[in-house]
């Protein structure tokens, strides 16, 4: 007799607790990056070379709470993950160029505008829970009306053109063409299926 293994119930949004969680660790690190400008290009320097140890050692600096956390580049961006434990999925954040656009490349400069951009509505995910709540629960309905007008409440930058809603099991990203760069960045907080 064979058991099937039941197929894990994907999630219409992001859990408030986990998007709080997250934007805690992260707060410091946007903060770090847009306050400091050698750690923001010591930081370039390690994404472009794919440089994970030095990437870690960076982001404990900023966050302790970040020490031991998964991380992951491609050299045009990177990505911070935050496992949950017997959970199919983990909770995901960061910032890269659109894949395709570019290779071995990552702007001190637009990462540092892009840090101030985001550190409002990191601010908001982390220490309101029913802004969290709200934003999440848009996202994972798909209501990118509603995400827009949240996020664009708080993420004054120019630079934003646009904000998607409902990526990957309810996430948003946040896309980002400053007038010093030919590439599209993006800030994403989705859910990864493991």
């Amino acid at each position: 007799m064979t058991m099937k293994r039941k197929t894990p119930k994907k999630s219409a949004h992001i859990p408030v607790s986990r998007v709080q969680y997250s934007a805690k660790v992260m707060l410091p690190f946007y903060r770090a990056i847009a306050e400091h400008p050698k750690y923001a290009a010591a930081w370039s320097r390690a994404v472009i070379a794919a440089d994970l140890d030095k990437m870690g050692l960076l982001l404990g600096l900023a966050s302790r709470k970040a020490i031991g956390l998964p991380l992951g580049s491609n050299g045009i961006g990177y990505f911070i993950s935050f496992p949950q434990k017997n959970s199919f999925t983990e909770l995901t954040n960061g910032t890269t160029i659109i894949p395709g656009s570019v290779q071995f490349h990552f702007n001190t400069r637009v990462h540092r505008e892009i840090a101030r951009a985001v550190i409002p509505l990191y601010t908001q995910l982390a220490y309101n829970r029913p802004f969290a709540a709200a934003l999440s629960r848009a996202a994972g309905a798909g209501d990118g009306k509603a995400v827009n007008k949240m996020v664009r409440a708080l993420v004054k930058s120019k630079a934003l053109i646009r904000v998607e809603s409902g990526i990957e099991n309810g996430g948003i990203a946040l896309n980002f063409k400053p007038s010093c760069s030919p590439y599209i960045y993006r800030n994403l907080l989705f859910l990864e299926s493991l």
